[in-house]
């Protein structure tokens, strides 16, 4: 991504069967956990969130002029703001079947986590 070309699934695929081995050893742990991932896809979301009642998918949404402006704001960050547009063609949002928390990442980050602790709790697995 930091060269301006945009990852494969072939490419995501062990980073995200090593974000599911985390979130397997935090539940087997007892551990409360917030891991934040961009899984664009359902097959990405289904391999990380899995069968796993009790952790719960979290959307940022966010419209394209949004991302850009903190694209832009960025300083050293692996992903160019040229992915922009690459990334929102990529995006499958989430379907009500898999039951996510949809949050307006309009509002500065710290009121993005309270609300998301309001919302669910700070003991429950989010994702």
């Amino acid at each position: 991504m930091h060269a301006g070309i945009g990852l494969t699934d072939t490419d995501r695929q062990p980073w995200l069967e090593a974000v599911a081995v985390w979130i397997e050893g935090q539940r087997a742990k007892g551990r409360p956990a917030i891991i934040t991932c961009s899984a664009l896809k359902r097959s990405s979301r289904d391999m990380i969130v899995g069968n796993r009642p009790e952790v719960r998918l979290v959307y940022l949404r966010g419209s394209r002029t949004l991302n850009a402006g903190r694209l832009a704001g960025r300083h050293g960050h692996f992903m160019p703001a040229s992915l922009l547009q690459s990334q929102i063609d990529t995006l499958e949002e989430p379907g009500p079947d898999e039951d996510p928390l949809i949050i307006d990442i309009g509002p500065p980050a710290g009121q993005l986590a309270q609300e998301i602790i309001r919302l669910r709790g700070a003991s429950e697995a989010i994702i």
